[in-house]
């Protein structure tokens, strides 16, 4: 059942201030020294300072806690190319998640630029004034190459999240899939349908869990990726079967775990009969799975079945990842996220899957009990307690690989987090209500 109309999101968007998102100034400006203080000729002092020593820059601005949301709206959500301009409002949203999940301020830079090394050159000029890039929407294969160059080229942390966001929150749902299910990753058969920019990572984070690329079976619009086609890009070509194995269908017999990435109806219930014991589907095409939820169970009552969806079971939704990743990422002053960092985040979601579950967060989705299971595999997106384990993990493992500016005390980190975000969430429920909007 719709939880909205189409009006009622129109609404939400377009009364009181238009857009969901607002710069707000943090320092009074209400008398003549405020005015001095906050420019000039007071703000030359600071100038100064940082000029003298660029890691001051942390300390007077806001950058520390500054991420850019950049898209060029080529691959929005399930809408495809639409453009800078309609893609916009799911920037904005991306910026109230980072705020709401993990108190980090967002610009979102929307961009009417197609060609890759100019989107590059656009978002290394931003590196004076953000402290990190979250790029997002960016159709495949572009995005590898926009990416990775940034990454080499850029002193602050540059994450694509529609690759390692997906990576991540599927990541933490196979490592309890497989210790419920009793498997080793590096026996796993996987079968992929989708072959873009999340599939792609998603693939590549499997396999640093141990999932071996002999057992990796991926599907793009035209079959089985495989040696005897012409028709592959690098990415796809990593993943080519030395031979065609035929369709999904002949492939998925016997398959261990199935990720979807594509379209709707993909997959049937004889194709989930024909699995193994304990058959593993992450169904992640939105709003409609590979094969919905009712059906899977239907077929398979042994089935572990994830979607992206929030009305089923174990959603595998990226907001269990971007802000908290980009919050340890931030405290400590990263140079990267790197990928002992996406790791990290990954165990520490699957870690926290396996405990129990607070009242407050089964109020929040009506439900009288949850526990660690197959119908509880991956954390809920609105259970608080999981800033307080991501970003820690994340941080850790920043400081671990060397790609942290600044040493933090964990548990002291911990403590911090936690008020930060109760401070936080009062703060903007506060300022919202003075719209006197009710939704």
């Amino acid at each position: 059942m719709a939880l909205f109309t189409k009006d009622e999101a129109l609404r939400y968007h377009s009364c009181g201030h238009p857009g969901k998102v607002e710069v707000v100034p943090v320092k009074p400006c209400a008398t003549q020294k405020h005015l001095s203080m906050a420019y000039t000729p007071g703000v030359a002092d600071v100038c100064r300072a940082i000029h003298a020593d660029v890691s001051l820059g942390y300390d007077y601005t806001n950058k520390g806690n500054l991420v850019a949301v950049v898209s060029n709206g080529t691959a929005v959500l399930g809408l495809g190319n639409i453009g800078p301009l309609a893609g916009k409002p799911v920037m904005e949203g991306k910026g109230v998640l980072f705020k709401i999940f993990a108190d980090v301020d967002v610009y979102d830079l929307s961009i009417d630029q197609k060609d890759p090394k100019k989107i590059i050159e656009f978002v290394k000029m931003l590196e004076p004034t953000f402290g990190g890039i979250n790029l997002e929407d960016i159709k495949a294969p572009e995005c590898f190459e926009v990416e990775q160059t940034l990454i080499e080229q850029m002193d602050i942390p540059v994450f694509h999240d529609d690759q390692h966001g997906t990576a991540i929150i599927s990541g933490a749902g196979l490592i309890a899939a497989l210790d419920l299910t009793n498997r080793k990753a590096e026996d796993v058969k996987l079968v992929i349908s989708g072959a873009g920019a999340a599939a792609i990572a998603c693939t590549r984070f499997f396999e640093s869990f141990g999932v071996q690329r002999r057992n990796v079976f991926m599907f793009d619009s035209r079959g089985l990726i495989h040696k005897g086609r012409t028709d592959l890009n690098a990415q796809k070509a990593e993943f080519a079967q030395e031979q065609d194995h035929g369709s999904l269908a002949d492939v998925m017999r016997g398959a261990d775990c199935f990720l979807g990435l594509s379209v709707g109806g993909m997959v049937t219930q004889d194709m989930v009969r024909s699995m193994a014991p304990n058959p593993i589907i992450f169904a992640c095409a939105n709003p409609d799975p590979e094969i919905s939820y009712e059906d899977a169970r239907a077929a398979r009552a042994d089935v572990v079945m994830a979607t992206g969806r929030s009305d089923y079971p174990n959603q595998i939704n990226n907001v269990l990842g971007f802000p908290f990743i980009f919050r340890g990422a931030l405290d400590t002053r990263a140079s990267a996220i790197n990928e002992e960092m996406k790791l990290a985040a990954a165990r520490a979601l699957a870690a926290l899957a396996r405990e129990p579950v607070p009242a407050e967060v089964l109020a929040a989705y009506g439900l009288s009990g949850l526990s660690y299971g197959v119908d509880y595999i991956i954390p809920k997106a609105l259970d608080p307690r999981v800033i307080e384990w991501v970003a820690p993990a994340v941080a850790e493992a920043a400081m671990r690989t060397g790609v942290a500016r600044r040493q933090l005390d964990l548990a002291a980190y911990k403590v911090e987090l936690r008020e930060r975000m109760q401070a936080a969430r009062a703060r903007i429920g506060q300022f919202i209500e003075t719209y006197g909007l009710d939704f």
